[in-house]
């Protein structure tokens, strides 16, 4: 995440400086999710049969190769390729550059899936009275990553080298992340799979077909429909894409607004970003850990969902005060509501199953990412501001749709 998070600050103003407007800005955000959606689910399946550790590295490496390409997009000449201008995107010049960007981060998409696969691994080694607080501090070490990365970004992009610290560091962060993996990560499954087996289609990868699992140890189908068989999932798959989907709005709209109308700079954008994300620390650590011991997870995501609409609404319309405001609703709302869903998604899957559920709530949240993005950097470009309101009504609908979630898990 601190390597991921790096880019945020910066990324709205290299599009703008390469010939891209608000659509282009969106695209190239949904451009990530979108690959991911393929590779998530692919990876989470590989994970739950080839084991957690090697999956981890494979996706680590396609980061690393990624940020290689953004670094070339950086050095090459601006050169223009083509010119677009029409009423429904706006007008913007496609560059060289440009196009190497596209190609970064749909590289680091195909191979993104180790947020569910870290999950899954989480999960394998948690302990059913620890499930909470442990992915409440997965959620922190999110959260970390997001102070750390903006700050530094902002910080190292103010120097006379701009973005080029900034992704030099992050090719060094990925290159650690590879090393720790190998040298220091231990394999959540002592045997994840029969070493016998040897078939292997391009069907049953993306879970199409599934006729492997008699001859593995222990086994239970993790093919997409059984995934869908496992009561209460397809419910929490809802949850999980209305999530996304309402909160890529924000992050395809904000940058774009900051730039804009706030007219802030890379260094104000990344202490923004810092500034939410250590208070998203604050509550996912001891603000949840005491909360979590009189609540249930369903009345922390019911509670969680109505501040972040409320965040949304406020933002809708302020200026610096207000915004800090709104940011101060969304971290709280964002770090009570995602860790208490995740430690409830976490419980559906079993032990055999719990990569292909992770993995398949990856895709959908990346689904919600592809159409939020896009949407949100589209609209922005209509109603400004004013698209932070369907931010808010998306919020609501989740606070509706989690009333149901009481059924789903008991108080704790």
């Amino acid at each position: 995440m601190l390597g991921y998070s790096i880019v945020i600050p910066f990324l709205v103003f290299l599009v703008n400086r390469f010939g891209g407007n608000e659509f282009v800005y969106g695209l190239l955000g949904s451009i990530y999710p979108a690959f991911q959606f393929f590779g998530a689910p692919l990876l989470g399946k590989w994970s739950d049969t080839a084991g957690r550790r090697k999956i981890l590295l494979i996706s680590q490496i396609g980061t690393f190769v990624a940020w290689i390409i953004f670094l070339a997009a950086l050095i090459l000449p601006i050169s223009n390729v083509f010119e677009f201008d029409t009423r429904t995107t706006g007008a913007f010049t496609v560059t060289l550059p440009l196009i190497l960007l596209f190609v970064a981060r749909a590289l680091d998409g195909i191979t993104g899936g180790n947020v569910s696969v870290a999950n899954a691994y989480l999960s394998d080694i948690t302990p059913e009275d620890r499930r909470k607080q442990n992915f409440g501090k997965m959620a922190m070490s999110t959260s970390l990553g997001f102070i750390l990365g903006p700050m530094l970004a902002g910080l190292l992009g103010a120097t006379q080298y701009q973005e080029m610290l900034p992704v030099l560091l992050a090719i060094l962060i990925s290159g650690i992340c590879i090393l720790l993996i190998y040298f220091m990560l231990p394999e959540s499954k002592a045997t994840p799979v029969d070493p016998t087996i040897r078939e292997s289609t391009v069907k049953q990868a993306f879970a199409v077909e599934q006729k492997e699992c008699y001859k593995m140890k222990n086994c239970e189908d993790t093919s997409l429909p059984s995934v869908f068989s496992i009561p209460n999932v397809p419910y929490m798959l809802v949850i999980y894409f209305l999530t996304f989907f309402g909160f890529s709005f924000f992050y395809a709209s904000f940058p774009m607004h900051a730039l804009k109308v706030l007219e802030w700079t890379s260094l104000e954008l990344g202490i923004f970003f810092s500034y939410m994300s250590g208070l998203m620390i604050l509550v996912q650590g001891p603000v949840l850990t005491r909360l979590s011991k009189k609540y249930s997870d369903a009345s922390l995501i019911l509670f969680g969902s109505l501040l972040l609409a409320a965040s949304f609404a406020l933002m809708s319309k302020g200026q610096d005060l207000s915004i800090y405001l709104a940011a101060f609703l969304f971290a709280s709302g964002n770090g009570l509501m995602w860790p208490s869903y995740l430690a409830v998604l976490s419980k559906l899957g079993g032990d055999k199953q719990q990569g292909s559920v992770q993995g398949t709530a990856n895709s959908a949240g990346s689904l919600a990412s592809i159409l939020g993005l896009i949407l949100g950097g589209y609209f922005y470009g209509l109603v400004g501001s004013n698209i932070f309101l369907g931010a808010a009504v998306v919020m609501l609908i989740i606070f509706i749709a989690s009333i149901r979630m009481k059924k789903v898990v008991t108080p704790t």
